[in-house]
């Protein structure tokens, strides 16, 4: 699923070829499933809107509609949106499309049929706002708001970090990343982390995620850029998706284990596991 710097850099990608632009109408939709609210509503409200701003909130990208309206879009498993040309919406995959006032098409295609398309007004735009956590690359995000973030959590760090009422953005992939780069063992409890332990997190998260939008994300199955173009930070990862490959730092056979129903990567060797003070 893609996580915070893939969906920044297909908002940042989107950005150059939608802003000011305008939507003509829905030109295609063959999974209704996927659009809230229902298309004939959903058409009259869209249909004459400019996009004022692409942006991003945790996993979800934010397509800013005058007269209050935001187009919020989730890419789920395998989705991914471009803007194309018409006949681009001919692909058995593309499951919704937008015609804009340029003659081009704003195309969802999502072969597992997991993405979402939301119109929300002011008012469920401030919900989807409520139900994440502080943004990680923000400046409002510290260190002393991550400790206060993990005070008394028992759950392990690694599912903590997945969590996206806690913090927003970070999945599967990142979370694996960053607790190698912070030398924390997965399976730590948040609330055992000194404070040594979360200035180190919370450098490490802030530099993984740095890293992965300077590369365009990771491009491990679907996942495409605004312009159809792949991610390169699976060529970085030290420890994702490397079971039984030699830890980049000292060299030791790195390990999978299943934390949060997913699957976990860490060194045992340079990994610390963190107890509760006694």
């Amino acid at each position: 699923m893609p996580e915070l710097p893939e969906v920044e850099t297909v908002a940042r990608s989107l950005e150059q070829q939608l802003l000011g632009r305008t939507i003509v109408g829905l030109a295609k939709l063959d999974w209704p499933r996927m659009l809230t609210p229902p298309a004939p509503d959903f058409t009259a409200l869209v249909a004459g809107r400019r996009i004022e701003a692409i942006g991003r909130r945790a996993k979800w990208l934010l397509l800013t509609l005058d007269g209050g309206w935001t187009l919020a879009i989730h890419l789920r498993m395998s989705g991914h949106l471009l803007v194309a040309e018409p006949d681009a919406a001919n692909a058995p995959h593309v499951h919704f499309a937008l015609d804009l006032d340029n003659g081009r098409r704003l195309i969802f295609d999502d072969q597992r049929k997991f993405g979402r398309v939301h119109l929300l007004d002011r008012h469920g735009l401030a919900m989807l706002d409520a139900a994440h956590g502080p943004e990680p690359l923000a400046e409002a995000f510290t260190p002393a708001l991550l400790a206060e973030r993990l005070r008394n959590r028992r759950a392990p760090i690694k599912a903590l970090l997945l969590d996206q009422r806690l913090i927003a953005g970070i999945g599967n992939i990142y979370a694996n990343e960053a607790l190698w780069l912070a030398r924390i063992h997965p399976l730590t409890p948040g609330g055992a982390l000194a404070a040594d332990h979360i200035a180190e997190l919370y450098r490490a998260i802030r530099n993984v995620l740095a890293e992965a939008i300077a590369n365009q994300g990771s491009s491990l199955r679907n996942y495409r850029d605004g312009y159809g173009r792949r991610g390169s930070q699976q060529e970085h990862f030290n420890v994702y998706d490397r079971a039984h490959e030699p830890c980049p730092r000292c060299q030791t056979a790195i390990e999978r284990i299943v934390v949060a129903q997913r699957s976990t990567y860490f060194c045992p060797q340079c990994q610390l596991f963190v107890r509760w003070p006694t």
